[in-house]
Parts: C-alpha cells; sequence; structure tokens
C-alpha cells in the first residue's frame, strides 16, 4: 500500500523479535493475536456498510482499496508471522467471522495464559426484603420504552 518501502519492512521484520524479546525479557506477557476473517464474511460484513446508513462511516477509501488486494494482505500476513511468529512472543490465530465468539475465545485465552490467584470472597447471601406494608402501585401511565429487542 506504499507505507514503506521493502527496505524498510524487511528491517523491521528482522528487527521485531529482538524487541519483543526485551519486551518479554522485562516482564511483559506478550500475547499477539490475528483476528483471521474469511473472504466471505469480509464481503458480507463490507456490503452491510456500504448499505447501512448507521454503518457507512465504518467504511473509507483505505478499505475499498485494501479490499481488492486479498492475496497481497494474505502474503504480508505469512510473512509477518514467519518473521515474528516465536516462542517468546507467538502469534494466535482467532476465526473471527463471528465477532462475538471470537471475542469470547480471546478473553478466555488471554485469561488462560495470564497466571493470577483468584481473590477470597466471602460468602454472599441476598438479605430479605422489607415487606409492602401498605404500599400500592399507583395507577400511573408510565411512559415506556418499546421493547424492540
Amino acid at each position: 500500500m506504499g507505507y514503506c518501502t521493502d527496505e524498510q519492512l524487511k528491517g523491521f521484520l528482522a528487527t521485531a523479535p529482538g524487541v519483543e524479546k526485551a519486551i518479554v525479557g522485562s516482564g511483559v506477557i506478550l500475547l499477539k493475536y490475528w483476528l483471521e476473517v474469511s473472504p466471505d464474511e469480509q464481503t458480507r460484513r463490507m456490503e452491510q456498510r456500504i448499505s447501512d446508513p448507521r454503518k457507512i462511516w465504518k467504511l473509507s477509501p483505505m478499505d475499498l482499496k485494501s479490499y481488492s488486494r486479498w492475496y497481497d494482505y494474505s502474503r504480508a500476513r505469512d510473512d509477518m508471522f514467519m518473521a515474528s511468529d516465536t516462542a517468546w512472543a507467538p502469534w494466535y490465530v482467532a476465526n473471527s467471522d463471528d465477532k462475538k465468539r471470537a471475542r469470547l475465545n480471546i478473553l478466555t485465552h488471554i485469561l488462560f495464559n495470564i497466571p493470577y490467584e483468584a481473590p477470597h470472597r466471602d460468602k454472599v447471601k441476598l438479605p430479605k426484603r422489607q415487606k409492602a406494608e401498605g404500599y400500592i402501585e399507583p395507577d400511573y401511565a408510565y411512559r415506556r420504552v418499546p421493547d424492540v429487542h
């Protein structure tokens, strides 16, 4: 896409693993995620952005340009994985066709990979509710929000 020269790209890919190793060496847990979207799902999302006035703001000229270059981006992803998928900072690929499942799977993965001790919590018991003691619900015409969903 012209963001950098081939030489700059090669330099970045050669340098990234060492930088990541230094970050991990300082005690940071580094988890890298690639959110994989199928070509069909990408098309569905783009078409939805084009046709839905609530989502058109998400669509940029760069999105349209990059959409046409699926395999260039695939090659770049492959090069990135080959250069920077290391034992100390591995890449994890998450199927992201279903956004909600992808988020839940990634959050679960993060929590599984970060050591922690669960805090001690006292057992909780709901208290009894007070008695009505003569309270009567008024006959009032509340303006209700419609239950659309």
